[in-house]
């Protein structure tokens, strides 16, 4: 699995690029598509030799329109070719043609948006995402589903209890879990599980699969809480901070510093040496 590898040589830090306006105003760059080329290429030309993944939220470049998924484009290549792995942040969920259609834009071979990951959401149904989670065995690529969020609007259903007493939160973990077994050394299904989440509200010990943490630094949680919250599946965790990471450039000096202490931090807390994982609830 290129994620281990790719974990296992940089630390689980995963590095969001999110250009919204408030850090183009940081940077010192317009709110226009010039100031967004400045921003993810320059963000990612820094991070990306430097975190084992890169995070590009779609919806800070759609919001350019074409000119700014052209510019998408380009940073999708910027971070493959600085040796990242790059995980597109599009939350993609519809049923039949239309997954299928989501599938092939980001999934396939030699698209102009071809990722080695993409987001997706599960609330048509986890079966409904069977074109995109076929599509990316067959290629080679990952799917992280979203599973339990930091926003206190997600909890109306992801806490809602199911006719089997579990949360929805739950049932799509073990639907995720469900497809990872028996895959060694773990399967390419992901979920995500924001950081604020309290100790145990899942079980995560049968997922066989990489967890997806954002929410450190800007919702509050921070690195040192994240052994506790997920108890023996931190050792699958991948950490994500955007905002708090990025407001250290555009010095590309300060922001490679700040990528590798943070990716340091996140190695020594949640994979410590054998026997010293911290004494949380199993996620």
């Amino acid at each position: 699995m290129r994620l281990r590898a790719a974990v296992a040589g940089r630390g689980p830090l995963c590095a969001g690029i999110d250009p919204h306006p408030g850090l183009l105003r940081e940077w010192g760059v317009g709110d226009d598509v010039g100031g967004l080329e400045r921003f993810a290429l320059g963000a990612v030309e820094t991070l990306a030799p430097e975190v084992a993944l890169v995070k590009p939220q779609s919806a800070f470049f759609e919001r350019y329109g074409a000119r700014g998924i052209a510019v998408l484009e380009r940073v999708l290549v910027a971070a493959r070719d600085a040796g990242a792995l790059v995980l597109l942040d599009v939350k993609r969920g519809d049923i039949g043609s239309t997954m299928a259609g989501y599938a092939a834009a980001y999934l396939s071979d030699g698209v102009p948006l071809a990722a080695d990951a993409i987001t997706v959401s599960p609330y048509f149904g986890i079966g409904a995402l069977d074109p995109a989670l076929e599509l990316a065995e067959r290629t080679g690529r990952g799917v992280f589903v979203v599973a339990l969020t930091s926003n206190p609007e997600g909890a109306t259903v992801q806490a809602a209890v199911t006719d089997t007493g579990s949360t929805v939160a739950q049932s799509v973990v073990d639907a995720v879990a469900a497809r990872n077994a028996g895959r060694r050394p773990v399967g390419d299904v992901g979920v995500v599980v924001g950081a604020t989440t309290p100790a145990g509200a899942l079980r995560l010990e049968a997922l066989n699969g990489p967890i997806l943490v954002p929410g450190i630094g800007a919702q509050g949680a921070g690195l040192v809480d994240l052994p506790q919250v997920f108890g023996t599946a931190a050792r699958h965790v991948v950490a994500v901070t955007s905002r708090d990471l990025l407001r250290h450039g555009p010095q590309p000096a300060s922001l490679r510093h700040a990528a590798r202490r943070t990716a340091d931090e996140a190695g020594a807390l949640l994979h410590p040496p054998s026997g010293q994982v911290g004494g949380g609830t199993p996620g």
